[in-house]
């Protein structure tokens, strides 16, 4: 996703001198040919990501719009304060990019695993959250974020992430979009975890469980319609996330299912149980660990639809 989102990001830029890439101090393997050719729309603001922060409210206030780049957490949860009082506060136009969502960094360990970033840009008012399911969604993502009015937070994966997109979808912030059909049970997942869900529901589907799967790439404003309509026409509905089920996507979902009055008959969030890991491995070994590869996805729909 990391590689899709630079090259979309340079195309744009050289159309438009407003957009800044603004950078921690990391990812020049991916960020040199941004670099080089555009030296005056790059920033490289050391690792200090209040000041990169604070740098970028104050450029995107003066008209550009800003993209600040860093890995996992740290252009998150280091300058949280300055995204909520000089980013949000004045609705600036800058987009936070975080790479690495989920278990990402995995063997770097807890301070390098981002599984808390969307519950807490979710908590912050005027804060727009995109987590694209691919590298399809994340073209398309980066261009819609040009276009947008106001602060976004972009998470993406790292770079193994598979192309569930084989059409060019239609996409809008603020809209699902549905990747497989099936009339017993919905999968409405976000991020990197898009492949495994598809994946998950052809294997269930060989079990005679149709599944139907959602990609819901914007997080915050949520597709209440798309949730909606998939509570009352199957009877399971399962949420799927590299992230703490708390305040996550699971919890934007059953916000909506609960308020609409739509309930179906079964609801599992699927995602980190709210816990640090204590294991160590790459990014697929803690996705087996935690119940988020296909092996696990499918396991957890079968107890919960008692197919076991």
């Amino acid at each position: 996703m990391r590689s899709a989102f630079i090259r979309e990001l340079f195309e744009l830029a050289q159309e438009d001198p407003r957009i800044v890439l603004v950078v921690g101090d990391l990812g020049f393997g991916v960020v040199t040919q941004f670099m080089e050719n555009l030296p005056k729309q790059f920033i490289n603001a050391g690792v200090a990501e209040q000041n990169m922060t604070g740098l970028a409210a104050g450029m995107a206030l003066s008209g550009k719009i800003v993209f600040t780049y860093s890995i996992a957490n740290f252009p998150v949860l280091r300058p949280l304060e300055q995204i909520r009082n000089d980013i949000c506060y004045h609705n600036a136009n800058v987009r936070i990019t975080a790479v690495g969502g989920g278990f990402a960094y995995g063997s770097l360990g807890p301070s390098h695993h981002a599984t808390e970033d969307i519950a807490v840009m979710r908590a912050i008012p005027n804060m727009l959250v995109v987590a694209p399911g691919d590298p399809v969604e994340t073209r398309f993502a980066v261009r819609e974020l040009i276009k947008h009015q106001g602060p976004a937070y972009l998470r993406l994966g790292r770079d193994k992430e598979h192309i569930v997109h084989k059409e060019l979808p239609e996409f809008r912030l603020g809209q699902a979009i549905t990747v497989r059909d099936g009339e017993d049970a919905t999968f409405i997942a976000t991020g990197g975890l898009l492949h495994n869900a598809v994946c998950a529901a052809e294997k269930l589907s060989a079990a005679g469980i149709q599944v139907r799967v959602v990609s819901m790439p914007t997080v915050k404003p949520l597709d209440e319609e798309v949730v909606r309509a998939a509570a009352c026409d199957t009877s399971a509905v399962f949420t799927i996330e590299e992230h703490s089920i708390i305040g996550g996507l699971g919890g934007a979902v059953s916000e909506v299912l609960m308020e609409s009055g739509e309930r179906p008959k079964y609801f599992k969030r699927i995602g980190l149980n709210g816990e640090f890991s204590s294991i160590v491995g790459d990014q697929d070994y803690l996705r087996s660990q935690y119940g988020l590869d296909v092996a696990g996805i499918v396991q957890a729909v079968r107890e919960v639809l008692g197919a076991d």
